[in-house]
């Protein structure tokens, strides 16, 4: 039955295979815990041996956020069996997700941002102009980690300075960027002509065998540049995607655009960003208004 629900994942629903794999390890972790405490089987499981796994997952003391992911694991695998007839009733129906704390994303302050691009030097080679290139692209147009490392030659087009990128769901967007990055994608493509011999693949950033570029390269290039000039705890490439949203909101730019610019596919999802742009806010209220 989980073969079955990955396998509608990967075709029908065309989720990312990162994706996929976050419920097949949520599936399969739920599996061992049947077996091993009630010797029974996730299609045969009651509303009470999914709440002591929970239970236990709590006691653990998991993050309340990773069971929340594990509870929709479940609960759209059992609205797959439901809608497939293959069970009578759904166990997930009074399963409720746990309260967590409301945390607000991680950015890289403006200032900082611009010392990180603009005042250290990168090595005149393919390590260097990849590592250069890979801050940009992550800052410059705000794509998903997945969106970049997937990211294909003949999706970037120069002379309109526009990317086309394969977001969550196969949904395709087109990302403008900047004049400025357009020497460092030429100089970059150089660089990987010159030195690497890419693999047959499409993939504009490859590794140093010329393989398809890997997750946790990239990881490491922003780990390492941020923390040479940046205060922030966290540093993923996740975070100058945070960095590029709530730059573009202190700069007024209108939050349906940013939205569209993400790739989201609801709003609620971008509002996230404007309480970094709070304290923004109340700066100008303290100057504009009379009674402030």
């Amino acid at each position: 039955m989980i073969d079955s629900f990955l396998n509608y994942l990967r075709f029908e629903k065309r989720f990312s295979p990162h994706t996929i794999l976050s419920y097949q390890n949520d599936l399969s972790q739920f599996e061992e815990y049947l077996k091993a405490s009630f010797e029974d089987t996730p299609g045969s499981a009651s509303y009470s041996m999914i709440r002591s796994w929970i239970v236990q997952l709590s006691e653990k003391q998991l993050d309340p956020l990773s069971i929340n992911r594990k509870i929709a694991s479940l609960r759209s695998y059992y609205k797959f069996l439901m809608r497939r007839e293959m069970i009578s009733k759904d166990p997930m129906a009074k399963i409720k997700v746990l309260k967590t704390k409301k945390k607000l994303p991680h950015f890289v302050k403006e200032q900082e941002m611009v010392s990180v691009l603009d005042q250290q030097a990168f090595d005149d080679t393919h390590e260097g102009w990849r590592e250069r290139l890979t801050l940009e692209l992550l800052y410059g147009t705000g794509m998903r980690l997945s969106e970049l490392i997937n990211l294909k030659e003949n999706q970037i087009n120069l002379s309109e300075r526009t990317i086309k990128v394969l977001g969550k769901r196969n949904k395709e967007r087109v990302i403008p960027f900047s004049d400025s990055l357009v020497p460092i994608l030429q100089g970059y493509r150089v660089a990987r002509n010159k030195e690497i011999d890419a693999h047959d693949h499409g993939c504009f950033i490859v590794n140093d065998r010329g393989g398809k570029c890997y997750p946790m390269l990239v990881y490491r290039i922003v780990k390492k540049h941020l923390g040479n000039f940046t205060s922030v705890e966290k540093r993923s490439p996740h975070v100058l995607r945070h960095s590029y949203a709530t730059h573009l909101l202190n700069k007024g730019a209108e939050i349906n655009a940013v939205k569209d610019l993400l790739g989201h596919s609801s709003l609620a999802a971008t509002q996230v960003y404007t309480h970094n742009s709070m304290e923004k806010l109340k700066k100008v209220f303290d100057q504009a208004h009379p009674k402030a």
